[in-house]
């Protein structure tokens, strides 16, 4: 029977309970092409969602989500719960401006108990929710599902550690499918998993001798072939050492399989890790072969896959600064390239394949990262640690402990430095100005083009001593890709640059907001306003000859696209406390943005060049007005 779906606000999860398997089949390929439609329309998630629909479907079908709390780890997995949850409707919006979020969200709806972004988080928030509800004597299950990916991170052994110790019965699904973006790394993946992914030859295997022996008379022995077959294909099992019962694995497009599993759990009181086996991008040939490409797309043709937005001879900074450092490392041995399970995302793709011994994925494990290279770095090398802005945050204490405080010569290429778009706020990158700032020993630069960032990579890379950050944003250039490439290194990085001249006043702009700066600057000269522009690449150390040149100016606005809580302009007004009464910082306000392209949301936050330009003519009207 063919079950007929209308993409509207009710939730869809109530009509599993009465749904045969059949139907159930036919909701979940229904399901699958809505995802397609609306993900190759727009952008987002595409090969992780395809892969977790049966999983999903199977899982509120057993334990609906009114009843019980189910944390979809990272959340770009989430979607088909969100389309099950009342949210279908709104999905053309996923992710856009004024829609919904690409990742749960506790702002968002009632059956999103937890918000997600950065990976590794379902375990410990679900142990939490789990022993607070158990405090209070409140019914229904909390289960995480959690990738193989994730489970890389420390925080997942963190708190499968305490699992059993606080006496939690937490349910766990692991959603194995071999990958995070890029495949898993690590021994977990590569060889504690594999022998559980074998446990269904064991299972088999079990059954057909245990039906020989019975048919023989020979079930006395079978304890003991049991268990010589058990450390024949399984050894240990990983997650009962933890003191969590194991089953699977079981195929996690198996409906039928799957709700059977998860009726067991039923009768289980204490905390169970149900492995399942899914396939990313399932049920899209291009997909499947690709899932590493395909985890997140914009603008596709659905049928194909190929964009329908391909621009020859434009790059992204993430491009730039793989080919750049994989150049450096041509001619400097003591290069070392790191990354966490950000191989493809970071650009480290063109490092890794001319430098494969030189290169490290450490798997989601931006700590381990970033100790590992204080370690790389005792021993003369010059590691470089490529994370997004939004996740380097979580090896804030490593960057101040191991690296800064030795002075140790660790480059952190600061990938999605300021807003980056659709992905909303876990994962803008606003911060990283600001609590790199207050690091002794800490440097930070600021490219304002994909030319400025090869120059400065060539300047800095293998030759400053010390922590030392460059930060630059989501963004793509059309360029010449040789001009970039054979950019020459800068005279002083710690300069700042004046572009235009100005005697109403000055922008001090940092890395991305100079081009704004500049058609600001412009848009002004023609409406008889003058105001020069400085080209402030470096943020930390500030350029105090320069400075005491700027400090002339009648007027001086700071522009970065971070938060202004800390940052730069901050920096400047504490460095020279006499420009206070004549400097204004435009940023971004002390809240968290939500998600949208980098237009829409640099419009919204005031740092588009129109925004600046409004604030600048306020500015100086209020001062005429006030003399």
């Amino acid at each position: 029977m063919r079950v007929h779906l209308t993409w509207g606000m009710e939730p869809l999860f109530e009509r599993l309970r009465n749904m045969k398997f059949s139907e159930m089949e036919n909701m979940a390929s229904e399901i699958r092409k809505y995802i397609v439609k609306v993900v190759s329309s727009g952008n987002g998630h595409l090969a992780p969602n395809l892969g977790t629909v049966e999983l999903t479907l199977a899982l509120y079908k057993v334990f609906p989500p009114d009843k019980n709390i189910v944390i979809w780890d990272t959340g770009h997995q989430s979607y088909t719960h969100k389309i099950l949850t009342g949210r279908a409707k709104l999905m053309n919006k996923i992710r856009k401006f004024g829609g919904i979020s690409g990742y749960p969200s506790i702002h968002e709806s009632e059956y999103d108990k937890f918000g997600v972004g950065h990976a590794a988080t379902s375990i410990a928030a679900a142990l939490g929710i789990e022993k607070a509800r158990s405090m209070e004597d409140m019914n229904g299950e909390v289960i995480a599902v959690i990738g193989d990916g994730a489970m890389t991170s420390g925080l997942a052994f963190e708190a499968m550690n305490q699992v059993k110790p606080i006496s939690s019965k937490v349910k766990i699904i692991l959603n194995d499918n071999g990958m995070s973006i890029s495949p898993s790394v690590g021994q977990l993946s590569n060889a504690i998993l594999n022998r559980l992914r074998i446990a269904k030859t064991y299972r088999i295997l079990d059954s057909k001798i245990r039906d020989f022996l019975r048919k023989n008379d020979l079930e006395w022995v079978s304890e003991k072939v049991k268990s010589s077959l058990k450390k024949l294909f399984l050894f240990d099992n990983f997650f009962e050492d933890f003191g969590l019962k194991y089953i699977g694995p079981i195929d996690g497009h198996d409906i039928k399989m799957l709700v059977k599993t998860f009726e067991s759990l039923k009768k289980i009181e204490g905390p169970v890790v149900v492995h399942v086996l899914t396939q990313k991008g399932k049920g899209l040939p291009y997909a499947e072969k690709n899932p590493t490409k395909f985890h997140s797309v914009s603008m596709i043709d659905p049928r194909s896959g190929i964009s329908i937005e391909i621009k020859k001879g434009v790059y992204s900074y993430s491009e730039i600064f793989g080919k750049v450092l994989s150049i450096i490392a041509d001619e400097d041995s003591r290069i070392v390239g790191i990354t966490a399970a950000m191989e493809d995302g970071t650009g480290l793709k063109y490092f890794h394949a001319k430098h494969p011994d030189k290169f490290f994925d450490l798997g989601i494990t931006e700590e381990l990262c970033t100790t590992f290279a204080a370690g790389v770095a005792t021993q003369g090398l010059k590691p470089v640690v490529a994370i997004y802005s939004t996740f380097l945050q979580r090896a804030f204490d490593q960057v101040i402990h191991d690296v800064a405080l030795q002075e140790l010569d660790v480059i952190f290429a600061i990938d999605r430095a300021g807003l980056v778009g659709e992905d909303g706020p876990t994962h803008h990158g606003v911060f990283d100005i600001a609590y790199l700032n207050l690091i002794p020993n800490m440097k930070i630069l600021a490219p304002s083009s994909l030319s400025e960032l090869s120059a400065m990579m060539k300047s800095v890379i293998g030759r400053v001593k010390g922590p030392l950050a460059i930060r630059y944003p989501k963004a793509s250039e059309f360029t010449d890709i040789m001009d970039v490439l054979s950019a020459s290194p800068l005279d002083n990085p710690f300069s700042w640059e004046r572009i235009l001249n100005g005697k109403d006043g000055t922008i001090l702009a940092v890395g991305s907001m100079v081009k704004v700066a500049v058609e600001a600057s412009k848009k002004l000269k023609s409406m008889g306003v003058q105001v020069g522009v400085y080209n402030c690449r470096s943020v930390k150390p500030l350029d105090i000859k320069a400075l005491n040149t700027i400090a002339l100016s009648p007027k001086i606005w700071t522009l970065e696209e971070g938060t202004v809580m800390g940052g730069f302009g901050s920096s400047v007004l504490l460095k020279v406390p006499t420009l206070r009464s004549k400097t204004e910082v435009i940023g971004i306000e002390d809240s968290f943005v939500e998600q949208g392209t980098r237009k829409e949301l640099l419009e919204f936050v005031g740092l588009s060049a129109q925004k600046v330009i409004d604030r600048i003519i306020t500015n100086l009207k209020v001062e005429v007005q006030e003399g």
